[in-house]
């Protein structure tokens, strides 16, 4: 994760009013080229609530990332807490055509407390 901020002036609807844009790089870190072919993110509420999202590529690509290479991109997470947690994962292909699952490590999101 690169970096999560706060965007009070974003368009939301009603029910989720908190928008956290997100900025992450996918670093392929081995020796043969992988393409994303999925993500999945499970964000827990302060309340305790657990929401999964799953989908095919990552904003609306598949990515061929060569060795070395990275690619980075952003996206939103809306909420109707104050605070919650985002964790998952993406779903590549190796050249071999080996399976292979890299962890997007766990994050905060808080509304600041002046808003």
């Amino acid at each position: 994760m690169d970096r999560v901020l706060y965007q009070p002036q974003a368009a939301t609807p009603v029910d989720r009013p908190h928008c956290f844009a997100y900025f992450i790089s996918i670093h392929n870190d081995t020796e043969g080229s992988v393409i994303i072919k999925g993500r999945k993110w499970v964000v827990t509420n302060e309340r305790g609530e657990v929401i999964a999202v799953e989908g095919d590529g990552v904003v609306g690509q598949s990515p061929f990332i060569q060795p070395g290479e990275k690619f980075s991109y952003n996206s939103f997470h809306l909420l109707d807490t104050r605070w919650a947690v985002a964790e998952g994962s993406y779903l590549g292909i190796d050249s071999l055509g080996r399976t292979v699952l890299t962890r997007i490590p766990r994050f905060e999101m808080t509304v600041p407390p002046q808003v």
